[in-house]
């Protein structure tokens, strides 16, 4: 296990690298001014209330400036995921129009996100290569169902998560590089507790991103993921996934201090609300078949302290 953890970091950490390699791309002439630009970022802000509370109330920790452009780098990312999900149309087609419209050199005054986006992501130069990876990351679902290995898997979230953790850190401010790989780190750590909460959602899709090798190793197949089967069997499985889970976040953690103080808040509270739901998954037994495991915004409020406080004790 120890040769494959150090393959799939090394992997990793060469793709980010990759992207750092890069320049940002040239600012456009914004058709319509600061007013359109405006509506651009309050669109994005709409748009993240309505499709992640979780996302929001953490990004609402965040300074006006980072608060509007993490937003508008969720918009980008929620429109870019929804293109691949969407029922019927031709989504490689339309994916790459839109790749086209957010990336390319000219911005239509029509498209709000679009605005929105690229004016981020000049403003606070995230390097062209990581939104690419991105949208590279999220096509895969349209030709890739199945993930043999944990490299596999990993090397899938490091495109639709680890990217995120990378360009919020440009948003956010950092220290230097040694902060990349706990941004890499977090990323994964983050989109396998999606994969974890929503293994029947995904399977219902035609999904599974569960690593074969590993359901097969503890007995399992697909014939039980389709029964939504519940037993020692699935249960070792769970308990493995949510310990290398939770590692991952423990192993993240230390990046946050190589955050600008304005945003470690944020990024912290975001961890630790998405950490809960891997309390909820075993609170029901590691039943993620009949119920989707979440943490109610009550919870939330009522972390809020204890997270603000172990902050406080991390920057002092």
């Amino acid at each position: 296990m120890t040769a494959q953890t150090e393959a799939w970091e090394h992997h990793l950490l060469a793709l980010a690298h990759e992207g750092l390699n890069t320049k940002e791309p040239a600012a456009p002439a914004l058709a319509g001014g600061v007013k359109l630009l405006a509506e651009g970022y309050r669109y994005c802000a709409r748009l993240t209330a309505r499709h992640s509370r979780t996302f929001y109330l953490a990004s609402a920790m965040l300074p006006a400036d980072k608060r509007r452009a993490v937003r508008a780098l969720y918009a980008f990312c929620r429109i870019s995921d929804d293109i691949v999900d969407t029922a019927g149309g031709s989504p490689e087609v339309d994916l790459q129009t839109w790749q086209r419209r957010i990336l390319g050199p000219s911005l239509a005054p029509d498209d709000l996100v679009a605005l929105a986006w690229f004016d981020t992501q000049t403003r606070y130069g995230i390097p062209a290569r990581f939104p690419e990876q991105l949208i590279e990351g999220v096509a895969r679902d349209l030709h890739q169902t199945r993930y043999q290995s944990f490299f596999d898997l990993a090397t899938y979230a490091y495109g639709v998560a680890s990217t995120v953790g990378l360009m919020s850190m440009y948003i956010i401010g950092f220290s230097g590089p040694a902060a990349i790989p706990y941004a890499v780190k977090m990323g994964v750590a983050l989109q396998l507790t999606n994969i974890l909460r929503d293994v029947a959602e995904d399977y219902r899709a035609g999904r599974v991103y569960l690593p074969q090798k590993e359901l097969a190793a503890y007995g399992l197949s697909e014939t039980d993921l389709a029964a939504g089967v519940v037993d020692d069997r699935w249960r070792a499985f769970m308990r493995f996934q949510i310990e290398r889970n939770r590692q991952l976040y423990v192993e993240a953690w230390p990046g946050i201090a190589l955050l600008n103080p304005d945003g470690r808040l944020a990024i912290r509270a975001s961890a630790h609300f998405y950490g809960a739901i891997l309390d909820d998954i075993e609170r029901h037994d590691y039943n993620v078949f009949d119920r989707r495991a979440h943490v109610t915004g009550w919870k939330k409020v009522m972390m809020l302290p204890g997270i603000w406080w172990a902050t406080q004790r991390k920057t002092a």
